[in-house]
C-alpha cells in the first residue's frame, strides 16, 4: 500500500477492492437432510432436518412425551414458527447431557442451524430473533473455601 501526500492524490489513489460476504449455500446429506449440531449448558443436540409433516422426534419419543411441560415444547418449536415452516419439515433429534431445560435449549439451537443449512434465506429471520447464537451462559464453578461458587459458610462469632 503506497503512502498519500496529499488529497490530490486521493482521488487517482487505487482502491482496493472489499472481501465480498460469504454467500450461504445449501448443505445436505445423501438421503436430503440438514445436519446441525446445538449446544446449550451442558447438553448436546444432534439434529437432522428434511421436508415433511411437521413431526418432531427427540430421542426416539414424539417431543411432547419427551418435553412434558408446555414451556419446553414451546422453547423448542420457535424457531420454525419464527421462519413460518410450521408443518413442512419433519426434526429427528438426538440430545444427551445436562437437563431438560438446557436440552430443550441445545435442540431450539440444533434446529435453528439446521434450518439455514437446509434453507440458506431464512438465516437473517433466525439470526434476528437470535436463534442462531449459542448461549454461552453456563455454572459457574465452585471455589475453594466456600460452599458453592459464592456461598460461603456460616460465620460463627463464638
Amino acid at each position: 500500500m503506497s503512502q498519500l501526500s496529499s488529497l490530490e492524490e486521493l482521488g487517482t489513489a487505487e482502491v482496493t477492492a472489499q472481501p465480498e460476504a460469504p454467500v450461504h449455500v445449501q448443505k445436505l446429506d445423501q438421503y436430503g437432510r440438514a445436519y446441525a449440531t446445538g449446544k446449550r449448558k451442558d447438553a448436546v443436540a444432534r439434529v437432522w432436518v428434511k421436508p415433511g409433516t411437521g413431526k418432531i422426534t427427540i430421542n426416539d419419543r414424539d417431543f411432547t412425551a419427551y418435553f412434558a411441560r408446555p414451556v419446553l415444547q414451546m422453547v423448542l418449536r420457535q424457531p420454525i414458527v419464527a421462519a413460518a415452516r410450521d408443518g413442512q419439515f419433519d426434526v429427528v433429534a438426538t440430545v444427551a447431557g445436562g437437563g431438560l431445560s438446557g436440552q430443550a435449549g441445545a435442540v431450539r439451537h440444533g434446529i435453528s442451524k439446521a434450518l439455514t443449512y437446509y434453507e440458506p434465506g431464512l438465516r437473517a429471520v433466525l439470526k434476528k430473533g437470535g436463534f442462531l447464537t449459542r448461549d454461552s451462559r453456563t455454572v459457574e464453578r465452585k471455589k475453594y473455601g466456600k460452599a458453592k461458587a459464592r456461598r460461603s459458610f456460616q460465620f460463627s462469632k463464638r
